[in-house]
C-alpha cells in the first residue's frame, strides 16, 4: 500500500513538472528520501539470506561474487552499445563499416565468455562438492513428510515426534489478529545442538513433499520410497523458520518448519526430557483414563489432526472428507471405528493410516471424542490398551 502511494506521488509529480530542471529532480530525489523511512524496508529486501551455516555463507558469498561479475559484464556491454549508438550515429555523419566476417572478433567473443564460465564454475564447483558431503555426520535424524505436517526420528536415541501447524483456526480464518510468526509456527519444533554436524535424512510417506530452510541453505525433496541426503552445522544458537517448498496437496501453506538450535548443554537436557516423555507414554499405554480425560485429549488430537479435512465441527467436506457427526463409522461398531483410523481407509485415499502418526493414547482419546461429539453421543469409549490390542491381533 506504501509503495503504491509512493509511486502515485511520483506520477503525479512529474505531470506538474513538463520540463524537468535541476532543482525538480533534486525535489525528487527529497521526496524519494522522505519516503523511504515509511516504508518497512524488510519488506523489499529480495536478496539472499545469508545463513548461518558455513554452507549457507558459501553460497551466498558464491551468489554475490557471481552477481557483480554480471553487473561488471552488463556495464562493459551496455557501455560498449550506447557509447556506439550515441558517438557512431548517421546523425554525426557516422558510416557504418561493410565487412563479411572477422577472425579476430569471432575468436574474442568465444574465447571470453568462455574463460568467465570457467572461473565461475570453480568455486561453483567447490560450494557443490561440499553441499553433497554428507559422510561423518555427529547424528542423524531421519525427516518423514506427511499431509501435512513433519515427522523427526533421531537414529539411535529412542525420540520421535510429529510437528504439525500450531496457529490458531482463528487466524487462518480470519477471526482474529494474526500472530507475529502466522503460518510458521509449530507445536513441537526440530531441536539440535550447535557446533555439530547434522545429517538429515528425508523422505516421506504419502507425497512429495521439500524440507527446506533458508538459513541453512537446505532444500531437499522428500520423495516416497526414496530417502534423500544433506546436513548442516548451525554455529548459533536460535530458532530458524521454513517451509515444505513443493505443492503437496490443499494444505501445503499449512506445513511449516521450525528448527532451534541449541548450545550443547541445553540440548542434552531437552533430549533427556524427551525419552523420559517417551517411557511416560508407553507407561500410559496400559493406564486406564476417565472419560473426562479421554475427551478432552481427543479434542486436542481432533483440532491438530483431523479438522484440517474433517473441519472443526465434525461436518466433513464431502465427496472426499465425509462427515463424521451422524456417520456411520462413528455410530456403528467400535472395531470399524478402530479399523479405519489404525489401518487407513481402502475406498478412499485421503484417509491414510494415522498407526504410526498418533500413539495409543492419541488414537483412543481421538476415537472417544468422535463418538461422543456433534450429536453422535455413544456414550462409549476406548482405552489405550484396546488399541495396542487391536495392533498386536492384526487389526481384527
Amino acid at each position: 500500500m506504501q509503495f503504491c502511494m509512493l509511486l502515485n506521488r511520483v506520477s503525479g509529480f512529474f505531470q506538474r513538472i513538463k520540463k524537468p530542471t535541476t532543482w525538480s529532480l533534486a525535489l525528487l530525489f527529497t521526496l524519494l528520501s522522505q519516503q523511504s523511512f515509511s516504508v518497512d524496508v524488510d519488506r523489499w529486501q529480495y536478496n539472499m539470506t545469508e545463513g548461518v551455516t558455513p554452507v549457507s555463507r558459501d553460497v551466498y558469498g558464491l551468489h554475490m561474487d557471481i552477481f557483480w561479475w554480471c553487473v561488471a559484464i552488463a556495464v562493459v556491454v551496455f557501455g560498449v552499445m550506447f557509447y556506439t549508438m550515441i558517438v557512431h550515429r548517421k546523425a554525426n555523419g557516422a558510416k557504418a563499416s561493410n565487412f563479411h566476417e572477422s577472425t579476430l572478433l569471432e575468436i574474442i567473443w568465444t574465447v571470453v565468455p568462455f574463460v568467465i564460465l570457467i572461473i565461475m564454475a570453480v568455486p561453483a564447483t567447490k560450494s557443490l562438492i561440499n553441499i553433497y558431503d554428507h559422510k561423518e555426520g555427529d547424528m542423524d535424524i531421519l525427516i518423514t513428510g506427511y499431509q501435512w505436517k513433519w515427522k523427526y526420528d533421531y537414529i539411535g536415541s529412542d525420540v520421535s515426534y510429529f510437528s504439525s501447524l500450531s496457529t490458531p483456526q482463528n487466524q487462518i480464518r480470519n477471526m482474529s489478529t494474526k500472530g507475529v510468526n502466522y503460518l510458521l509456527e509449530v507445536d513441537e519444533p526440530l531441536v539440535i545442538p550447535i557446533k555439530k554436524k547434522i545429517r538429515f535424512l528425508i523422505t516421506a510417506n504419502d507425497v512429495i513433499h521439500s524440507w527446506w530452510v533458508p538459513d541453512f541453505a537446505v532444500k531437499r525433496d522428500a520423495i516416497p520410497g526414496y530417502i534423500n541426503e544433506t546436513w548442516a552445522f548451525v554455529d548459533e544458537p536460535g530458532t530458524y523458520r521454513g517451509q515444505c517448498a513443493e505443492l503437496c496437496g490443499k494444505n501445503h501453506g499449512f506445513m511449516p518448519i521450525v528448527v532451534e538450535a541449541l548450545p550443547q548443554a541445553e540440548y542434552d537436557t531437552w533430549l533427556a526430557a524427551k525419552q523420559a516423555e517417551t517411557l511416560k507414554l508407553q507407561e500410559l499405554t496400559n493406564q486406564t483414563f476417565t472419560f473426562d480425560e479421554l475427551y478432552t485429549q481427543g479434542e486436542t488430537v481432533y483440532n491438530n489432526v483431523c479438522a484440517a479435512c474433517h473441519q472443526v465441527n465434525g461436518e466433513g467436506i464431502p465427496p472426499m472428507f465425509p462427515s463424521i457427526a451422524g456417520s456411520k463409522i462413528a455410530t456403528g461398531a467400535i472395531n470399524g471405528h478402530l479399523d479405519i483410523i489404525v489401518n487407513g481407509s481402502k475406498n478412499n485415499p485421503a484417509m491414510r493410516s494415522f498407526s504410526g502418526e498418533l500413539s495409543e493414547v492419541d488414537i483412543a482419546a481421538v476415537i472417544t471424542y468422535q463418538r461422543n461429539s456433534w450429536g453422535n453421543n455413544m456414550g462409549d469409549s476406548v482405552q489405550p490398551i484396546d488399541i495396542l490390542r487391536f495392533k498386536e491381533s492384526g487389526g481384527e
